[in-house]
C-alpha cells in the first residue's frame, strides 16, 4: 500500500475509535462536569453521605424545641453523629427537587425505620424531597441505600457518646475517621466547622454510586473547615454538656 493510500484507512480507523469512545461515555456523564440547566432523576455523578454533629445543630437557631435529638431529662436518648441525609452531586454543583412520576411520598413505615440515625420525621421527608428525588430511587429504595452507606462508616471511639466538650482540629478528625474506616482517604472526606468557638458541624464521606469511597467534588472542598481546632461539644443531657457559647479555656487534645 502506498503512503497517499494508507492515509484515508488511518483517517477512517481514527473516526471509528472516536465515536466508539463516544457510544461508550453515556450523555449523562458528558453534563455532569458542572450543573445541567435542568436537573434530572438519576443524573448525577456521586454520593455525600452527610452526618451531623447533633450537639452542634441543637445548639443552634435551626433547632426546634420538638426535635427528638435535641430533647433533654429522663428517658431522652442522647445523640452524637446523626444522618443528615445522603446527597446526589455533580462534580460541580448539586441537583434538588427533581421531578419524579409519582408525589415524592414517604411512607410512614419507611420514616419510623429510619428514625434510630435519622431521629426526625420532618428531616426524613424533606431530605427524600430534596435529595432523594435527584437519585432515582423510590423512598423506600433511597433509604435503604441511606442505611448502607451509613453501616458502612465506623465512627471512631471519642466521637460516639463524648460526656464531656473538647477541642480538636479538623485534620484530627479526618486522620481519625481515616483510622477507623480502611480504605477511606484525606480527599474523600469533608469535615465542616460553625458558629461560637468553630463548633463541629458535619462529617461529609463521598461514595461511588457503586457504593465505594471516593473522591469528593467541589461541593465538598467549598464546605471545609479552616480553622485550626474546633470545638466539640458533648452529647446532650451528659454531665459536661456545655452552654451555648464555647468556654475559652480548654486545652487541645
Amino acid at each position: 500500500m502506498t503512503k497517499n493510500a494508507a492515509r484515508p484507512f488511518c483517517l477512517a480507523a481514527l473516526v471509528a475509535a472516536t465515536l466508539a469512545a463516544l457510544l461508550l461515555a453515556s450523555p449523562a456523564t458528558a453534563q455532569r462536569s458542572r450543573a445541567p440547566a435542568e436537573h434530572k432523576a438519576g443524573v448525577f455523578d456521586y454520593y455525600a453521605l452527610v452526618l451531623s454533629w447533633s450537639p452542634t445543630y441543637c445548639a443552634s437557631a435551626e433547632s426546634r424545641s420538638d426535635d427528638p435529638q435535641c430533647r433533654t431529662g429522663r428517658g431522652a436518648r442522647p445523640y452524637a453523629f446523626v444522618l443528615h441525609g445522603l446527597w446526589p452531586q455533580y462534580e460541580r454543583g448539586y441537583p434538588e427537587y427533581c421531578r419524579t412520576a409519582e408525589r415524592p411520598f414517604v411512607p410512614q413505615r419507611t420514616i419510623d425505620g429510619m428514625l434510630d440515625i435519622m431521629p426526625s420525621p420532618r428531616l426524613v421527608i424533606h431530605e427524600y424531597r430534596k435529595h432523594g428525588t435527584c437519585t432515582g430511587l423510590d423512598p423506600e429504595a433511597y433509604y435503604a441505600l441511606s442505611r448502607r452507606l451509613h453501616d458502612k462508616v465506623t465512627i471512631p471511639q471519642r466521637f460516639q457518646l463524648p460526656a464531656a466538650p473538647f477541642f480538636v482540629s479538623p485534620q484530627q478528625v479526618a486522620d481519625e475517621f481515616m483510622t477507623a474506616n480502611p480504605g477511606l482517604k484525606l480527599e474523600m472526606l469533608a469535615v465542616e466547622c460553625r458558629g461560637s468557638g468553630n463548633r463541629l458541624r458535619q462529617v461529609r464521606i463521598c461514595f461511588s454510586r457503586e457504593g465505594e469511597f471516593r473522591r469528593c467534588g467541589g461541593n465538598e472542598q467549598r464546605g471545609l473547615c479552616r480553622s485550626r481546632r474546633m470545638y466539640v461539644p458533648p452529647v446532650r443531657g451528659g454531665p459536661g454538656e456545655a452552654p451555648a457559647t464555647a468556654p475559652s479555656r480548654q486545652r487541645d487534645l
